[in-house]
Formats: C-alpha cells, sequence, structure tokens
C-alpha cells in the first residue's frame, strides 16, 4: 500500500519546469509526448486556445512530481495532458492536481471538461472515472505506435 505523498504543492507551470516534465512524460509509455514547443505554447499567456498548465511539487525539495494542462474554449475544456511520476502514482498527487485544475477551470467559468485516453490504460481510465468522467464515445484508431482507439470520457463540472 502507498501512503500519502506528504507536502504537495500545486502550482503554475514555468518555463524552469520544462525539462522535468518532459523527463516524467518520457518515462511513462502511455503519456502524450510533446515536443519541447508544445509546452512552451501551453505557457504563453496570449496563446489561442487559452490553456492552465500546472505542476505538482514536492513542497520540501521542488522536485517536481507531475503535472496536467488544460485547453479553454468558450465554457468547455480539454484535459490535454495529466503524468505523474511513477514514484508519485497512487499517492493522492494525481487527485490533488487535478483537484487544482478543477479550481482554475471554475474560476474561468468552465462547466465541462473532457479528455482522450488510450483503449488499453486501463488504469487511467480508472483514475478519471474515480474522478467522476463518464465515457462518451471512441475515436477509431485515434492513436498510433500502436494504433489504437481512443475513449472519450467527459465531466460536468456545474
Amino acid at each position: 500500500m502507498n501512503l500519502p505523498w506528504p507536502g504537495v504543492r500545486i502550482r503554475r507551470m514555468t518555463p524552469a519546469d520544462l525539462e522535468r516534465v518532459i523527463e516524467i512524460a518520457r518515462s511513462l509509455k502511455e503519456a502524450p509526448q510533446w515536443a519541447l514547443s508544445a509546452y512552451v505554447a501551453a505557457l504563453n499567456p496570449e496563446g489561442s486556445p487559452r490553456r492552465i498548465a500546472l505542476v505538482a511539487e514536492n513542497a520540501e525539495t521542488g522536485v517536481v512530481l507531475g503535472f496536467a494542462v488544460a485547453s479553454l474554449v468558450g465554457s468547455q475544456a480539454e484535459l490535454e495532458t495529466m503524468a505523474v511520476a511513477a514514484e508519485g502514482q497512487r499517492r493522492g498527487v494525481g487527485r490533488r492536481l487535478f483537484a487544482a485544475m478543477v479550481e482554475e477551470m471554475r474560476l474561468a467559468a468552465i462547466g465541462e471538461v473532457a479528455l482522450e485516453a488510450r483503449a488499453s490504460n486501463l488504469p487511467a481510465r480508472g483514475f478519471y472515472r474515480v474522478l467522476g468522467f463518464a465515457e462518451m464515445g471512441r475515436r477509431p484508431r485515434y492513436y498510433a505506435e500502436p494504433e489504437e482507439d481512443a475513449v472519450l470520457m467527459g465531466l460536468r463540472l456545474a
């Protein structure tokens, strides 16, 4: 049994976090493998679509344990990526990160959140179901390497 991670702080992602963010994503085969330029774009406050980018860090050491990026369009958001380093998984880091993301979305008048996950990524799909997401459909052969369906999931915030 994993104990909750003590002293997790959630804050806005900064350019100084990007090396660690990419390191976490690369360490997880299920995580989207974004280029550095995609993360830089997510940090642009003038960018379109508007995005929220957060990190969870160890409050004592400052080491980033996880991250999440969501795009906002009107009253809807898409959780584009969310990943937690192996040492932070099943220790409440993802839940805390998502709770902070929801707070930010509510401040931005977002009423619903959508996401897509690989059909084979059962741990992520289970995690999102626990958070209240419901399956809404599939996109056949959406992912490459390996080719597989995307499962569409949604959550109402209001």
